[in-house]
C-alpha cells in the first residue's frame, strides 16, 4: 500500500531507523540458479560482505531494515498489500468492515502484514511465529502493533497457549508469504484454521506450484480436502507476481480468500500427522 505521497508503507516505517547495512549485492547466476529456498545475497556491513540466505529469516531479522530493503526494496515483494487488499475487497462485497475483525496473523514475522491490516482499520490483532527473532524484530521496529505476539509451534502447541488463543475468538486467519518450503507445515496451517470461529475469514497466499497435482508438501491436498468437505468456501483466487527471484525473474503466487463454514473434523489433523 502506498501513502498519500506515494511512499511505500514499509519505507515510511523504517525512516529514522539506524540501519547498519551499506549495501545489498546480488550474486551473478550465469551458470547456476538456485531454487527459491536456496537463494542468497551478500550484505555489506562496515565494508565487509556477508553471505545470507533469503530463507534464514532469523538472521535477517537481527539486522534492522534488512528484511524490508531486501524483499520489498530489491526484490519488489508486494504480497502483504495484495493479500490484505483482496481480503478487504471481498469483505466489501459482503458488506463487512475489516475494522470489526479479530485477526490471527500466522507466520507474522516482523509485522509487515500486521501493518497492512492496521492500515485498513483492524484493531484486534495477534501475531504468532515460531521464531523469537521475528518477535524481537517486531518489538524493535513496530512496537505496539499487535495486542499479543506468541512464539510457539502450532504443530505441538502447549495446552495453556491454545486456551489463550481460543479465548480470543478469532474471526480471521491471515498467513502471507509463510507457506511452503518447510517454514509453516500443512499441519500448523490446519491447526491455525481450527482456531478460527465458524464463518470466519481465511486470507493466505502460496506459490502456485504448491497447489498443483505434483505438490508433495501437503498443501494442495489439504486445500482440496477442505473444499470438498465444505469446511471452507473459496471466495477469491488471484494469481499475481509475488516478487522477483535473485536472477530478476518473476515469481508467481496465488492469493486465496475463503470463509470457514464449519469446524475441522478431527480426522483431518490426524490424516496430516500420518502423511
Amino acid at each position: 500500500m502506498l501513502l498519500t505521497d506515494g511512499t511505500p508503507r514499509w519505507r515510511s516505517r523504517i525512516e529514522g531507523v539506524d540501519c547498519p547495512v551499506d549495501g545489498i549485492r546480488m550474486p551473478k547466476m550465469d551458470a547456476y540458479c538456485p531454487t527459491q529456498d536456496r537463494e542468497w545475497c551478500e550484505v555489506i556491513i562496515d565494508g565487509h560482505a556477508r553471505r545470507m540466505r533469503f530463507h534464514d529469516y532469523a538472521e535477517l531479522y537481527k539486522i534492522p531494515t534488512l528484511y524490508e530493503e531486501l524483499f520489498y526494496g530489491k526484490l519488489k515483494c508486494c504480497s502483504p498489500d495484495r493479500v490484505v487488499g483482496l481480503l478487504e475487497d471481498v469483505m466489501t462485497d459482503f458488506a463487512q468492515d475489516p475494522s470489526n475483525l479479530c485477526v490471527l496473523d500466522l507466520g507474522a514475522g516482523n509485522g509487515m502484514v500486521g501493518d497492512e491490516l492496521v492500515a485498513r482499520g483492524v484493531r484486534r490483532l495477534v501475531g504468532i511465529d515460531i521464531s523469537q527473532e521475528a518477535r524481537d524484530a517486531t518489538d524493535r521496529d513496530r512496537p505496539g502493533l499487535y495486542e499479543d505476539y506468541l512464539v510457539t509451534d502450532l504443530t505441538n502447541v502447549p495446552e495453556n497457549e491454545e486456551e489463550l488463543l481460543r479465548a480470543r475468538k478469532f474471526d480471521c486467519l491471515c498467513c502471507v508469504a509463510a507457506l511452503g518450503f518447510g517454514d509453516i507445515p500443512a499441519k500448523a496451517f490446519a491447526k491455525a484454521l481450527d482456531l478460527i470461529e465458524t464463518q470466519g475469514w481465511l486470507a493466505f497466499n502460496i506459490k502456485e506450484s504448491f497447489l498443483s497435482e505434483r505438490d508433495d508438501s501437503g498443501f494442495a491436498e489439504l486445500i482440496r480436502e477442505l473444499g470438498r468437505r465444505e469446511i471452507i468456501q473459496i471466495q477469491a483466487y488471484r494469481r499475481y507476481q509475488h516478487r522477483l527471484s535473485v536472477t530478476g525473474e518473476p515469481l508467481y503466487y496465488v492469493a486465496v480468500i475463503a470463509r470457514k463454514l464449519c469446524d475441522l473434523p478431527d480426522d483431518i489433523l490426524a490424516d496430516i500427522d500420518e502423511a
